[in-house]
C-alpha cells in the first residue's frame, strides 16, 4: 500500500479552560478582602467598569439640604419663622437698653473667627463636619501614634548608659530582640562583631534587664520569669529551684517539685499563684499590627415562623456597574478606527464577564448556605451537641454542583448565625457511629461531650480515657479509646493524672 498525504475533515468536542473560566473559578474560593483588591484592579484598567454608588447612606450635608427645602417649601412656616426672629430681636434690643449692655460688644474678638492668629485653625474649623467648606475630618487623624518595643527602650537608653560606646552594644542588642521581647544573639558573636569583650556585653545585658517592661532581653523563659521576680522581690531560693525546672510544672508533677523546692504544698501552691500573675511574652503588648474583623458572607436569622432566614451579607457583595452610557459615547468616536473600537469592545466583553461572575459566585455561595442550613437545622436551634455529620458530597449531590465547587466555596467563607460566626468548613465534620446502630454523630459534637465531661469531674472522681469510653457509650457514640486520647490532646487537655495533681492542688488553694 502507498504512502500519501491526505486531508480530512473531523469533528470533535473537548472541554478547554479559558482564562476567564479559570479566573472565574478562582473568584470562588477568594477571600472578601481578595475580592475587593481583584475587582479594584480590574476598575481601574477598564474604562467600562465603576464602583455602584451606595444611595442608601445620606451625608449630614445631603439631610441637611432636604430639611432645608422641606422647611422652606411651606410659606406659612416660613412667616411663622420671620415673625419670631423679629420678635426675638425686639425684645433682645429692649433688654439691652434696660441692662444697659450691648451684649454684641462684649465677645467681639471671639466672634470673629476670620481675625484669628493661627490661620492653620481657622481652617481646622472650616473643616468640621457641618461646615459648608472642606470634607469631614476623621479622629483617627489626631490619635498620638502607638510605641513600639524599640521606642520604649531607645527613650530609657540615655538614662542608663551614659558611655557612647555602651549605649552603642545596647542598640546593637535591641535590634536583636524578637516581638516577644527575648533575645536573640549570641554574646560572643556580638562582641566579636563590635569589637568589645564579652564582659562589656554581658554588664550593657543586665542594664538592659532593668528597663520596662520588665522581662525583656531575657533569653529563655526561665529568665525571663526570674526578672520579673527580681523586680517584685520575690527571687528566693525556692522559687529560682522552680524556675529552674519548669518541664516539671509543665507536667504538673508537684510532688518532685516539693522535693526539689523544700517546701510543703501550701507554699508550692502560693509560688504557683506568683507565677501565674507575670508575663511570659513581655514584649507581646507593643505589636503594631491591627487585626482585621472577619466580614460573614452570610447571616442567619431566626424567621417568626420557625424557620430560617438566609441571605447574603451586603457589606461583603462587590458593587460594580458597567456603564453603558460611556461605552455609547465613546464608540461614536472610534467607529473610524479599528484599534480603539477593538480595544473598547474588549473592555465590554470583560466587564460583562465580570458582573456575570460576580452575579455567579453570589447564586452559588447562597445555594451551598441554603443546602448546610437545612442540614444542620438542629445545630442551629440546639447548639453543637446536635451538630450533624456532613460531608461536601451531600451537598454537592442536594444542589447539583460538583464537589470541587462545593470546596471552593466554602473556603474562607463565614456565616454569622444566632450560634455565633463560624467558617462554612465547620459544618462539615466527620461521622461516628453509634453504639445503638441508629443516626451517626458528628466528631465535632463528640469533642464537646468529652470536653463537658472533663470539665464537669471533681479532683475525687477524675475520668480517665476508658471512663470517657464507657459514658458515651451509655450516650450512643460508639468510640475507641485512642480517638478519645487524639480528640483529648488535640484541644490541648491534660491527661487524668496531671488533671487529678491539677484539681486536688486548686482545691486545697481554696480552702477545700
Amino acid at each position: 500500500m502507498a504512502l500519501s498525504a491526505s486531508l480530512h475533515l473531523r469533528q470533535s468536542q473537548s472541554l478547554v479552560m479559558t482564562p476567564q473560566l479559570m479566573q472565574s473559578i478562582q473568584l470562588l474560593q477568594m477571600t472578601h478582602l481578595e475580592l475587593n483588591q481583584f475587582i479594584a484592579q480590574e476598575v481601574e484598567k477598564n474604562p467600562l467598569l465603576e464602583f455602584q454608588a451606595n444611595d442608601d447612606q445620606v451625608t449630614p450635608e445631603r439631610g441637611e439640604m432636604v430639611g432645608a427645602e422641606e422647611t422652606g417649601g411651606s410659606d406659612d412656616g416660613g412667616g411663622q419663622a420671620d415673625l419670631y426672629d423679629s420678635a426675638t430681636s425686639q425684645s433682645g434690643e429692649r433688654l439691652d437698653d434696660q441692662l444697659d449692655a450691648d451684649f454684641a460688644n462684649v465677645f467681639q474678638d471671639d466672634t470673629t473667627p476670620q481675625r484669628a492668629d493661627a490661620p492653620e485653625l481657622l481652617g481646622q474649623w472650616k473643616s468640621m463636619p457641618g461646615s459648608s467648606e472642606g470634607e469631614d475630618y476623621d479622629l483617627d487623624d489626631f490619635v498620638a501614634g502607638r510605641k513600639s518595643l524599640r521606642e520604649t527602650l531607645l527613650e530609657q537608653l540615655p538614662f542608663a548608659l551614659p558611655d557612647a560606646s555602651d549605649r552603642l552594644i545596647a542598640q546593637h542588642l535591641i535590634d536583636q530582640l524578637d516581638d516577644a521581647g527575648y533575645l536573640q544573639a549570641d554574646l560572643g558573636e556580638v562582641a566579636e562583631r563590635l569589637g568589645a569583650t564579652q564582659a562589656d556585653v554581658v554588664s550593657v545585658l543586665l542594664t538592659l534587664q532593668q528597663f520596662d517592661p520588665p522581662g525583656v532581653f531575657a533569653r529563655s523563659l526561665g529568665e525571663c520569669l526570674a526578672i520579673q521576680l527580681r523586680a517584685r522581690d520575690r527571687l528566693d531560693p525556692a522559687m529560682e529551684a522552680l524556675l529552674a525546672n519548669l518541664e516539671l510544672l509543665a507536667r504538673r508533677d508537684f510532688a518532685t517539685l516539693k522535693k526539689i523546692c523544700g517546701v510543703d504544698e501550701e507554699d508550692l501552691i502560693d509560688m504557683l499563684a506568683e507565677i501565674r500573675k507575670l508575663d511570659p511574652k513581655p514584649g507581646t503588648s507593643f505589636e503594631t499590627s491591627v487585626s482585621e474583623a472577619i466580614v460573614p458572607d452570610i447571616v442567619v436569622r431566626a424567621a417568626p415562623d420557625g424557620s430560617w432566614m438566609i441571605e447574603l451579607n451586603p457589606d461583603a457583595l462587590p458593587r460594580v456597574l458597567v456603564n453603558q452610557d460611556y461605552f455609547a459615547s465613546v464608540s461614536r468616536g472610534t467607529q473610524k478606527n479599528s484599534a480603539d473600537q477593538a480595544f473598547l469592545n474588549e473592555c465590554l466583553q470583560n466587564a460583562n464577564w465580570l458582573t456575570r461572575s460576580l452575579d455567579q459566585r453570589a447564586r452559588t455561595i447562597m445555594k451551598v448556605a441554603t443546602e448546610i442550613v437545612r442540614q444542620q437545622d438542629a445545630f442551629l436551634a440546639n447548639g453543637i451537641g446536635h451538630l450533624r455529620p456532613l460531608n461536601l458530597k451531600t451537598v454537592a449531590d442536594a444542589i447539583k454542583m460538583h464537589e470541587s465547587t462545593v470546596s471552593r466555596v466554602t473556603s474562607n467563607k463565614y456565616m454569622l448565625t444566632p450560634r455565633g460566626l463560624f467558617e462554612l468548613k465547620y459544618f462539615f465534620t466527620v461521622s461516628i457511629g453509634s453504639a445503638e446502630g441508629g443516626d451517626s454523630h458528628s466528631a465535632e459534637s463528640v469533642r464537646h461531650k468529652i470536653r463537658t465531661l472533663i470539665h464537669e469531674e471533681s479532683a475525687e472522681a477524675v475520668l480517665s480515657d476508658d471512663d470517657i469510653v464507657d459514658s458515651l457509650k451509655k450516650a450512643g457514640i460508639d468510640i475507641a479509646r485512642r480517638t478519645v486520647a487524639k480528640y483529648r490532646e488535640a484541644m490541648n487537655i491534660p491527661s487524668s493524672v496531671q488533671r487529678r495533681r491539677e484539681k486536688r492542688a486548686l482545691a486545697k488553694a481554696a480552702g477545700f
